[in-house]
């Protein structure tokens, strides 16, 4: 049975729908509500599409290229319609591929979408339909607004394997030119920026948010976020190696750690695997698909010394994925407080550092117990199961995201990052959902 939540969640979806349709209002930013899945630790979203209307669920990936759904298993709307091959909208796309029909003037363009969960891809049509987002000043949500013709790629009902519960698609938030944040730019004009803030909570009333746009980011109570952001470059991979089409500039999130500090101390590592190879493999990126930062091995194991011999406590019998666990009783204080060494990821410079605090660097598995959130990414090194990808030396995992604000310039290729935003006696589930303005 439905939750009470979700049954207002659905009326006021589809309330502010009708709405949409008669107003030419223009707004300055988007947003989309963001739960945790307590099962999967995906996170995902809901959008309304097509004509009619319907509340559709997604699962969230920060590097996806765009946004996709089943198309097989009863996607119906008057308002649907492929995209034509050797169109504007196809070439914007990147698609080297096309349906091949007896009359050329009917072939539709097509596009791999990709389940980063799964690792599994496929081909299908390039669409577009009417797409309805919540519009925001940055304080409070504001009207339902629609774009008509909403690329997004259809994809077939096996590759929904793996996503939470009841998710038909994805919403890609990728760095190219049809990815969710770049079309809603497109479509109403404004800075092709976006903001991700994650809530720790699996609760469906403690929800973080994506915004399309630029800030002000206000959270409870009262605290305008994009003020004290700190900024690092957004370095491209010019060797993705994901989906059908490899070989092109990689749509994901990539920043340029140079060093790793526990507790102050530069930990030894091959900096070597911080840079790209020839290849593209290395480097370090940011994903929302990924539950726990993951580590190439001989950084993981030099990180987790580090960090036992910076806390001074014994270890525990670990639990799995993690291997460094402790018993709470033994750590004193909080898990932010001076106690738990920070794990520093340093950027461009010794001044401009990403700090994980101990929310963000320590999972809790049971009552007295908690391990260090990092996970063996296993050796540097190229796989291909049929879709091809490139190894990462450092994947930035939602656990470490969470309750931090990350504003996404993709006009400047530049991150900007709040640090954990418990210091500031807030967080991610501050945003107000809590009425829409019609």
């Amino acid at each position: 049975m439905a939750s009470l939540f979700h049954c207002l969640l659905l009326f006021l979806i589809l309330f502010s729908v009708s709405t949409a349709q008669k107003t030419s209002f223009r707004p300055k930013a988007l947003v989309l509500r963001v739960t945790k899945d307590e099962s999967t630790l995906q996170y995902y979203t809901r959008v309304a599409q097509r004509t009619p209307a319907i509340p559709i669920k997604l699962s969230i990936d920060l590097g996806s290229e765009f946004l996709w759904v089943d198309c097989e298993n009863g996607y119906n709307s008057s308002t649907k319609k492929p995209v034509p091959c050797r169109s504007a909208q196809c070439s914007l796309s990147g698609s080297k591929a096309c349906t091949s029909n007896t009359n050329p003037s009917d072939d539709v363009c097509i596009e791999s979408p990709h389940n980063p969960f799964t690792n599994t891809g496929t081909a299908d049509e390039f669409s577009q339909d009417i797409i309805y987002i919540q519009s925001t000043d940055g304080k409070n949500p504001g009207k339902v607004v629609n774009v008509p013709k909403f690329l997004f790629t259809c994809a077939p009902t096996f590759i929904l394997e793996g996503l939470a519960k009841g998710a038909v698609g994805i919403a890609g938030l990728g760095g190219n030119k049809v990815s969710m944040p770049s079309l809603f730019s497109a479509a109403f004009s404004f800075p092709r920026k976006f903001a991700v803030c994650l809530s720790s909570s699996t609760s469906e009333t403690q929800n973080g948010a994506v915004i399309f746009g630029d800030g002000p980011y206000v959270l409870s109570p009262g605290i305008d976020i994009s003020k004290s952001l700190t900024y690092t470059p957004l370095v491209l991979n010019r060797k993705s190696l994901i989906g059908c089409f490899p070989g092109e500039a990689s749509a994901e999130y990539f920043i340029g750690v140079r060093s790793i500090k526990v507790g102050g101390k530069q930990v030894p590592l091959n900096s070597t695997l911080l840079s790209f190879d020839e290849d593209g493999h290395g480097g370090t990126k940011i994903s929302t698909a990924t539950p726990y930062t993951t580590l190439e091995t001989s950084i993981y194991k030099a990180v987790v010394d580090a960090f036992v011999k910076a806390l001074g406590v014994p270890t525990v019998p670990a639990v799995s994925p993690f291997t460094a666990c402790f018993s709470t009783l033994k750590i004193g204080s909080t898990v932010n407080g001076p106690d738990v060494p920070p794990i520093d990821f340093v950027l461009q410079s010794e001044k401009v550092v990403w700090r994980i605090h101990g929310a963000n660097s320590l999972v809790f598995v049971g009552s007295d117990v908690a391990c260090l959130g990092f996970v063996d990414g296993g050796p540097l090194h190229f796989v291909d199961w049929g879709i091809k990808f490139t190894p990462t030396a450092i994947v930035i995992g939602g656990h470490q995201i969470e309750d931090n604000l990350l504003q996404f310039d993709l006009a400047t290729s530049r991150l900007g990052f709040s640090s954990l935003l418990h210091n500031k006696k807030t967080g991610c589930s501050s945003f107000n959902f809590t009425s829409i303005d019609d």
